[in-house]
């Protein structure tokens, strides 16, 4: 009887196949890529869209938008996000807020309040997985921190946009109209999470600024020891880095290419870092300039 004769790979075609599949796996990897990135995009307007829902529920509630930042009693320092967080399904959180500003009426931070020290998951573009915890950063602090900022217009101290230290625009001072009026943007936490707290900022001269608002050609006061290297500006829209801190003064993503911006009425659009140049006229509530996004 002939003997059954088993098959086998021979060392050559053993290797032939690891390298079919080496090959299979790096074409599919950037598709993979692409694809998490279109998720994290598309979930990142959607995030933007809630808190656009939740600034129209509170103009209708309150009769203007929320301030950008807060300025006295009874919410001192605390932001436009911290403001919406009724509107955006986080009860418990505000409650919380409610009764730290009873018991600490003149500061947030010291000791912080809950909401500093609490991630908001609809605050959070998951593009960039550091929004999604807290983090320890400066002088004892740990903080939970956005990417989204309010438009507070040319910059700090030119505050004509929207949301800015004390303010309380509605929607009819909106001049330019709300589907041509920057509400927010994308701009990540500084490196060293400085930046970037949703629940309450400081900013440049206790104003908020390149913390929880921002404008669109924003200067550098030096105001903060962290940034001191950073120039006077004015900063333009354009790329930025994680690990590059003088990026804190400017509107970008780690989306390709540009950022998601929510408009004043409603709407999220995502901007290619060439609308730089249409950004001022983008900010200002009442500036009169006519602009096109077509």
């Amino acid at each position: 009887m002939t003997p059954n004769r088993r098959s086998a790979f021979t060392l050559l075609e053993l290797l032939v196949v690891i390298a079919i599949i080496a090959i299979l796996i790096g074409l599919l990897l950037p598709a993979v890529q692409k694809v998490r990135s279109a998720a994290a995009r598309s979930s990142c307007q959607n995030n933007l869209k809630q808190l656009g829902l939740g600034m129209h529920n509170f103009e209708g509630t309150s009769g203007s938008l929320p301030p950008g930042a807060g300025k006295g009693l009874p919410y001192p320092r605390l932001s436009w996000m911290g403001h919406l967080l009724p509107y955006t399904e986080q009860d418990p959180l505000w409650s919380a807020t409610v009764t730290a500003f009873v018991e600490q009426p003149g500061d947030p931070f010291h000791p912080p309040h809950l909401g500093i020290l609490t991630p908001v998951k609809s605050f959070a573009c998951p593009a960039d997985a550091r929004q999604l915890s807290a983090h320890d950063t400066h002088l004892g602090y740990r903080a939970a921190v956005t990417g989204y900022l309010g438009n507070s217009g040319v910059n700090y101290k030119n505050p004509n946009g929207v949301l800015y230290s004390g303010s309380k625009v509605r929607f009819t001072d909106i001049k330019d109209g709300t589907s041509s009026t920057l509400a927010a943007g994308e701009r990540p936490p500084s490196p060293d999470f400085w930046f970037g707290w949703w629940y309450a900022g400081a900013g440049e001269a206790g104003t908020g600024a390149v913390d929880v608002v921002l404008g669109v050609r924003e200067v550098n006061t030096d105001a903060s020891p962290y940034t001191t290297q950073c120039n006077p500006g004015p900063y333009r829209y354009g790329p930025g880095k994680i690990d590059q801190m003088c990026d804190v003064f400017h509107f970008w993503s780690l989306h390709d290419g540009g950022a998601n911006f929510l408009f004043c009425d409603g709407s999220v659009r995502f901007l290619t870092y060439s609308a730089d140049s249409i950004m001022p006229a983008l900010a200002t509530r009442a500036g009169g300039e006519i602009v096109s996004l077509d």
